[in-house]
């Protein structure tokens, strides 16, 4: 009885394969380890931004109101990424009939950069901290005038010298405030006031929770949001 004897491809078969197995195991795992890596998704996440900016400075210690950077976070789904235009309101040092206007630390190198957008008309190359899931909707406009504040998603902002992600922005997160919505809501006045508290405006929290349903609720009853899949998932 003759021996069957593989032929010679076998071998090159078999080696690619195996490579194919090997690098496909790799590339799932390097997958996994950049999805699931700190400075991706979770807490903490502050990058290094062109412009060294303090919101502790500027919603802080100057009470800037949040809209005046992010000027569409109530009327739109993004709360907007300022144009360098806002930033030279202060410190892009304008002439005006000979008089230099808003002349506010016009030659810190620290502001190079939105001297050089100024001139040259290119954006200012900032880092995204905060990135939900492509897949993910959501809509800025929507919660702000449903009395839920800056403060809920971003954390005091008015407090950090450098900004980061404060909070996990998971799905899980996002549904026990849908399901318990009623304590983390304000009335739409303080809705920038990120230091506002409900004992800063009512004796009790009875009266607070009262209070946000006869603002948001059309009956006074209950308020409840979609925890509905299709609500963030379109």
């Amino acid at each position: 009885m003759n021996r069957f004897v593989f032929p010679p491809w076998v071998n090159t078969f078999t080696l690619m394969v195996l490579a194919g197995l090997g690098g496909g195991g790799a590339y799932a795992g390097i997958l996994l380890a950049g999805g699931t890596w700190p400075a991706v998704m979770n807490t903490g996440y502050a990058p290094k931004q062109p412009v060294p900016f303090s919101h502790k400075l500027h919603a802080g210690e100057l009470k800037m109101d949040c809209r005046y950077c992010h000027n569409t976070v109530d009327q739109a789904a993004h709360a907007a990424v300022p144009a360098t235009n806002v930033c030279g309101n202060c410190h892009g040092g304008q002439v005006v009939n000979g008089t230099a206007k808003t002349a506010i630390h016009i030659n810190s190198i620290k502001l190079k950069p939105v001297r050089d957008s100024l001139a040259d008309g290119e954006s200012v190359e900032w880092e995204r901290i905060h990135d939900l899931a492509d897949y993910v909707y959501f809509n800025h406009s929507v919660h702000v005038n449903r009395g839920v504040s800056c403060v809920e998603c971003h954390g005091r902002i008015d407090k950090m010298e450098k900004v980061y992600q404060s909070e996990p922005l998971s799905m899980s997160w996002c549904l026990e405030c849908h399901r318990n919505p009623e304590g983390r809501m304000r009335p739409r006045s303080e809705i920038t006031n990120l230091a506002w508290t409900w004992e800063d405006s009512f004796e009790t929290k009875a009266q607070y929770e009262q209070a946000m349903r006869d603002e948001y609720s059309h009956d006074g009853s209950e308020i409840k949001a979609s925890t509905n899949c299709s609500t963030c998932h379109r």
